[in-house]
């Protein structure tokens, strides 16, 4: 797992809030699995557009969510249908 991402836990939630984060090129996401609860997380856009070129990135991800460590791969990712724009991502974790 060589892609690692810093996230930041969010907790405002619904759809004004994630559009004021993507006017912040910040991408929405949440961390769901393994009987725990689910996370929602902030990660930096420009960070995750570049990790999402690589393969490595669908296979696994490490995200770095206040100073502990998330294996995590993402399960859905949901992108703008012109534009391509990921909008929102669901991590599974690992």
């Amino acid at each position: 797992m060589a892609i690692v991402l810093d996230a930041t836990s969010r907790t405002d939630m619904g759809r004004g809030a994630s559009r004021r984060l993507r006017r912040e090129f910040k991408t929405p996401a949440i961390v769901i699995g393994q009987g725990k609860e689910a996370v929602s997380v902030t990660l930096d856009e420009k960070k995750v557009i570049t990790a999402a070129l690589k393969e490595e990135f669908y296979t696994g991800v490490e995200l770095n969510l206040d100073g502990k460590s998330i294996k995590v791969k993402p399960v859905d990712i949901q992108r703008h249908p012109v534009s391509e724009r990921i909008l929102h991502i669901d991590f599974m974790r690992i």
